[in-house]
């Protein structure tokens, strides 16, 4: 039997929103590490994974490396600072399930600016999922009271993690928008490396002002290696073959699946038990993400 891509990208569309949720997670858990050094630890680690498959790769393409640089640091500082220091930032404050919960929005702006960019249909069916998907994210976030959402008050954790939302967004639509020469995963050895170049002075910076990262203490290897293997390595991989196969706007539906992840790895490991309102949330956004990514009559 051949090997079927698009089934393989179909597989990964349900699996990277859990992968991504373990960074959720970690960001809750290593509080302990400054944010911009804990995005730097993670990078440099993923690098350091990736290097032995693709340097041959990287030397062989080099003058597509030297031709696709500013696009490199733009997805660096977009995927890896933005949507990583800033991120661990607001994760001092803000609950984990509240990051996938306001995560669980970016691909709103996926959707528009997909419509923008390229001129993708949004079928009735599309914008009756989105619907549905965004009603089980507020039917978790308000705990099933509609007097909850509309008390809502964001605070400033919250704030850098909306930023970082909605970098993602505009990280998911140029991944597509900017072709590369580069193979998938080749590609993001090269921005996982121009993101570390943008790290580096903010680490820098934050270390002198606030304290470096305990190097003695196995938690922070423990946090940057974890990080770097699955929500990193495996989950931007499998992210990025979605996109190249599905389109942004149809792989950045399944981020709607990262609230219902988070709280199930958040009771596993937490010992947070799921409540009534959160398999609302589910019922809500399993349909909503079956509609929003149905292929219409064009294959859109």
């Amino acid at each position: 039997m051949p090997f079927d891509r698009r089934r393989l990208a179909w597989i990964l569309l349900l699996l990277s929103p859990a992968l991504f949720s373990v960074n959720m997670l970690a960001a809750r858990y290593a509080v302990f590490v400054p944010p911009n050094a804990l995005a730097l630890g993670r990078w440099i680690f993923v690098v350091l994974m990736l290097l032995p498959f693709v340097r041959k790769r990287l030397v062989a393409r080099r003058d597509a490396v030297a031709r696709e640089w500013p696009d490199l640091l733009l997805f660096g500082a977009l995927g890896m600072w933005i949507c990583g220091a800033w991120v661990y930032i607001g994760a001092h404050t803000v609950p984990a399930l509240n990051i996938g919960l306001i995560y669980a929005a970016s691909p709103i702006l996926v959707v528009v600016l997909g419509r923008v960019v390229d001129n993708e249909p949004l079928s009735p069916a599309r914008l009756a999922g989105i619907v549905l998907c965004l009603a089980g994210v507020a039917a978790v976030f308000a705990k099933g009271r509609i007097g909850n959402l509309l008390a809502v008050r964001f605070t400033a954790g919250d704030l850098w993690i909306a930023a970082g939302s909605a970098s993602w967004g505009l990280y998911s639509v140029l991944l597509k928008h900017r072709p590369s020469r580069l193979d998938a995963t080749t590609r993001l050895c090269a921005i996982s490396i121009a993101g570390c170049v943008i790290l580096v002075p903010f680490t820098i910076g934050e270390g002198v002002l606030w304290g470096w990262p305990d190097l003695a203490d196995r938690r922070v290897w423990a946090a940057w290696l974890v990080m770097a293997a699955v929500p990193g390595v495996l989950a931007y991989t499998a992210y990025s073959f979605c996109v190249h196969e599905l389109g942004p706007s149809r792989t950045s539906i399944s981020m709607y699946l990262g609230p219902p992840y988070v709280g199930l790895m958040a009771w596993a490991a937490l010992g947070e038990r799921p409540q009534w309102h959160h398999l609302v949330g589910i019922a809500l956004i399993l349909p909503g993400l079956f509609l929003a990514t149905r292929p219409t009559a064009k294959g859109a």
